[in-house]
C-alpha cells in the first residue's frame, strides 16, 4: 500500500475509534434561529450571529447596493490596487469604535480573524527579540500566530494558566527580553468567560509590555454601544492592540486590527497575510458600514438587551444532574459532558428532537471536557430557550434510566 494512504487510513481509524471524527453538515437556509439542515428543520443554538444581523434585510440591500457601486471583488491586494474608498470608510468607522480606548487610533481590515492574529503577532515578532505571554485557553489562531513568530523570528513563548495572573506575573518577572507582549482572548471562545483586562493591562503597564486582545466574541456584544471588551471595562492605553471580527455579532465577514496609528502602519509593512492576500470585497465593506450603524442604533441596543435576557434565562434554569455549566455571562454557554461519545450521543439525540448543537471535542477543548457549546442570540425567543432546556433534561433522564 502507498505509505501516504496507509498513514492516512490509520489516522482516520484512530480518530473514529476515539469519537473525534469531524464532518461538514450542510445548511440549506439562511442563518436564523430556525434553519433547514440536510432536509430537516431544526432549532439552532450553534451560530455566532449574536445579534441576529446575518440575515437582516438592511444588510442584504446594502450588500447589493455595494456590489453595484463598488463591484464585487477588490481585484488585488490592498497594497497594489485593492484598497477602495469603501474599505477606507469602513476602516475609519471601525477605528472610531475604539477611539475612547486607544490614543491616536487607526485600523486595518483583514480577511479573517485567524489571518489578523497570525499576521499581527508575526509582524510584532519581526521587530526584534520578543517574549509572548499567552493564556492557555487562547484561540487556535493566537497559538499558531505565536508558533510562527517563534519559528520565523525566534520569539520566546510562555504560556500562563488560564486567567492565573499571579502565574503570568511570575513569568514576566523572570523574562529578560526588552520587548514583551501579553496575548489574550477578550471572551474565551470555548468557555465564554471574559478576561480580566484591567488586571492584564496593569501588568502590561508595570512590565512595559503590549496587551494584545482578540475580541472576536466581544465586539458587538459587550459594552454599552457594543464596542467590545475595552468599552466594557472602560480601558484606555497606548499599549493596547485590539482585534475584532466582523462575521459574528456584526453578521457578515472579515476582521480588523485597531491600535495606535504607528502600530497599524507597521502591520501594513510587515503583516504577510495583509500584504499578500487579495483584499476583502468592497461590497462587503459597504454592507459592514451599515452593520456598524445597526449595532450602534436603538435597534442594536434592543438586540443586546434581548440577548442578555436570554443568557439570564438560561442561567436561571440550566441545572443538570450529570453535566455542569461553566460560569459565563456571554452568549457562549458551555455544557460540559466530559466523555466524547456521550457528547456525540447527546448532540445526536438533540438533532433527532429538532435542535442543532454540535459536539465540541478534543483537541478543540482539553481532554475529558467534551461539551455542547450552546450559543444564544438576540433572535431566540424565551420559548426556544425553554425548549432547549426541556429537551436536554429529557435526554439526561434517558441516559440515567
Amino acid at each position: 500500500m502507498n505509505p501516504w494512504l496507509e498513514t492516512l487510513q490509520k489516522k482516520n481509524t484512530q480518530l473514529r475509534n476515539n469519537g473525534l471524527i469531524r464532518r461538514l453538515q450542510m445548511r440549506e437556509s439562511p442563518n436564523a434561529p430556525e434553519v433547514q439542515l440536510e432536509g430537516k428543520k431544526l432549532l439552532s443554538f450553534c451560530s455566532n450571529d449574536y445579534l441576529g444581523l446575518s440575515n437582516h434585510p438592511i444588510l442584504a440591500e446594502a450588500l447589493a447596493a455595494g456590489a453595484v457601486q463598488f463591484g464585487i471583488g477588490s481585484g488585488a491586494s490592498p497594497l497594489i490596487s485593492g484598497h477602495t474608498n469603501a474599505h477606507a470608510k469602513l476602516e475609519q468607522a471601525l477605528a472610531q469604535t475604539q477611539n475612547l480606548h486607544i490614543p491616536n487610533v487607526s485600523s486595518c481590515l483583514m480577511s479573517t480573524g485567524f489571518m489578523a492574529n497570525v499576521g499581527a503577532l508575526t509582524a510584532l515578532a519581526s521587530l526584534g527579540q520578543i517574549s509572548f505571554f499567552s493564556d492557555s485557553l487562547n484561540h487556535a489562531s493566537i497559538i499558531d500566530g505565536i508558533r510562527f513568530a517563534k519559528t520565523c523570528h525566534q520569539a520566546t513563548v510562555s504560556i500562563f494558566q488560564h486567567s492565573d495572573y499571579d502565574h503570568l506575573k511570575s513569568l514576566l518577572e523572570l523574562d529578560q527580553n526588552t520587548l514583551k507582549c501579553i496575548v489574550t482572548d477578550g471572551v474565551f471562545s470555548m468557555d465564554g468567560d471574559i478576561a480580566n483586562l484591567p488586571k492584564l493591562l496593569s501588568l502590561a503597564e508595570q512590565y512595559s509590555a503590549l496587551l494584545y486582545v482578540d475580541d472576536a466574541h466581544g465586539f458587538g456584544v459587550l459594552g454599552e454601544n457594543g464596542h467590545g471588551s475595552l468599552e466594557y471595562f472602560g480601558l484606555n492605553s497606548s499599549q493596547l492592540i485590539y482585534m475584532g471580527t466582523l462575521g459574528k455579532a456584526a453578521g457578515i465577514s472579515g476582521a480588523f486590527l485597531a491600535s495606535g496609528n504607528l502600530w497599524i502602519d507597521w502591520f501594513t509593512q510587515a503583516s504577510r497575510p495583509l500584504i499578500y492576500s487579495t483584499n476583502t470585497s468592497p461590497a462587503l465593506s459597504h454592507a459592514l458600514i451599515n452593520s456598524l450603524e445597526l449595532m450602534h442604533s436603538s435597534d442594536g441596543a434592543t438586540r443586546r438587551e434581548k440577548l442578555f435576557n436570554n443568557i439570564h434565562l438560561w442561567h436561571k434554569n440550566a441545572v443538570f444532574k450529570r453535566w455542569h455549566c461553566l460560569e459565563s455571562s456571554t452568549p457562549i454557554q458551555p455544557l460540559i459532558i466530559g466523555d466524547n461519545k456521550e457528547t456525540l450521543f447527546v448532540s445526536g439525540r438533540l438533532k433527532e428532537k429538532g435542535i442543532w448543537v454540535p459536539a465540541i471535542r478534543p483537541p478543540t477543548v482539553p481532554i475529558n471536557s467534551a461539551r455542547l457549546r450552546i450559543t444564544l442570540n438576540a433572535d431566540h425567543t424565551p420559548e426556544m430557550v425553554y425548549q432547549l432546556l426541556h429537551t436536554l433534561k429529557e435526554i439526561e433522564a434517558e441516559i440515567d434510566e
